[in-house]
């Protein structure tokens, strides 16, 4: 099932993708039925409305050409996501049918890049409210071996770690559980971070690096990716590889439940300033959060390009967004109306067309999305303070443009 007919209920025909560089996008041809003769206009679900592109404020002053760049790198994959669930393995049939060669119709400027979205989308606003947070990859000092001053250890995936799914659960399997380990041809459920914080996994030899601070784990594990600058002089760079699959639980959350603060006071910034000063609290709060991250060394990326986000692409700093698949499929185009002020431009609230191409633990709902912010501290201290609401607005291809194209075709 492609992301199309997840989001519309309805069969798509894919064209082919035969380039990706100076590509253009062509939409798909709807039918309500694999025996329908005639396209006709997909079902749109109902918490999706229409609208129109003068009504998206910010819509005119975006760089197009640059969200479309972004939208194109799906083009090119051939492979799944690197820990695919039920709903986050679909999208590629879909993505890769909305690409043509650069020889039909290249795209090289910001008027021809609007000109083709406006074309052959039609904005459809969402009508639950929104809220968007930020998220970057961490840059921190790591060891490859344990030692006194690098005791906190960053775990590889388990031999047998799957994601459970409809084809593979278990009929007494717990529905909280999104993941298990196959021991002896049955699941098993994994440790909890509680228990691995006790030595669960001890002995196994799963540490990838290990770091200095309990805290800058902590954070490694909820952004899901890291740089970190090793004590040999080298680099590495982590990413996701899969969870225990544990319910998440957001520590800040409970903080603000207990009465030790508001939610403006529990940002990531905020919330680190906290653990820092609570040394005696700290890990008793990690243990509440039941749900525990594994990683992988990323060898398989540019150092200029961003960590790899779910969908399986280095991620674009202001142009990903990490949404919950339940909802908004990968490679969907979400634009976002907030009051943030844009990451480039002062003076301006970001208002930006975004590239659905990640997800997270925390990331739930309709209307939810965490912006990828960039590498390092500075992107930290940004993301840190990115708590809105915001307006979406999912563009879907146009079905009219789509009989048109089919009858010149």
């Amino acid at each position: 099932m492609t992301w199309m007919d997840r989001l519309t209920g309805v069969i798509v025909l894919p064209l082919v993708c035969l380039s990706l560089k100076g590509a253009v996008l062509a939409a798909p041809l709807f039918f309500a039925g694999a025996g329908s003769a005639m396209p006709q206009s997909p079902k749109i679900p109902d918490h999706l409305e229409e609208t129109a592109y003068s009504d998206l404020t910010g819509w005119h002053r975006d760089d197009h050409l640059a969200a479309l760049n972004g939208f194109l790198r799906f083009c090119s994959r051939h492979e799944g996501p690197r820990d695919p669930t039920p709903t986050m393995n679909y999208g590629l049939d879909e993505t890769r049918s909305l690409c043509l060669s650069a020889n039909r119709e290249p795209i090289n400027t910001e008027t021809e890049a609007r000109r083709f979205l406006e074309t052959n989308f039609r904005p459809y606003r969402v009508t639950v409210p929104g809220f968007v947070t930020g998220y970057f990859e961490p840059e921190v000092a790591a060891s490859r071996k344990k030692t006194d001053g690098f005791d906190v250890p960053l775990h590889g995936k388990p031999a047998g770690l799957e994601a459970i799914t409809p084809e593979n659960k278990p009929d007494d399997w717990p529905s909280h559980l999104s993941h298990g380990r196959r021991a002896n041809s049955r699941f098993e459920e994994m440790p909890d971070r509680p228990a691995i914080m006790d030595g669960a996994l001890d002995g196994e030899g799963l540490e990838l690096a290990w770091l200095a601070d309990p805290i800058d784990a902590y954070f490694i594990h909820v952004q899901g990716s890291a740089r970190l600058r090793m004590t040999d002089g080298s680099v590495m760079r982590v990413g996701y590889a899969g969870k225990t699959g544990h319910p998440y639980t957001g520590i800040g959350r409970l903080l603000v439940k207990r009465g030790k603060g508001t939610p403006e006071d529990f940002t990531m910034t905020g919330l680190r300033s906290w653990l820092v000063n609570n040394p005696d609290k700290r890990d008793a709060l990690f243990r509440e959060n039941r749900s525990y991250i594994f990683f992988r060394e990323v060898t398989d990326t540019l150092p200029s390009e961003g960590p790899i986000g779910a969908a399986g692409l280095p991620l674009v700093p202001g142009r990903s967004l990490a949404i919950d698949p339940d909802h908004i499929p990968y490679g969907a185009l979400v634009f976002l109306q907030t009051d943030l002020p844009d990451l480039d431009a002062e003076g301006r609230s970001f208002s930006k067309l975004m590239v659905a191409d990640d997800t997270g633990s925390a990331i739930k709902g309709k209307a939810r999305g965490d912006i990828f912010v960039g590498s390092g501290n500075l992107s930290g201290d940004i993301a840190g303070r990115i708590r809105h609401a915001a307006q979406f607005t999912v563009l879907l291809p146009h079905p009219g443009r789509q009989e048109t194209k089919a009858a010149a075709d």
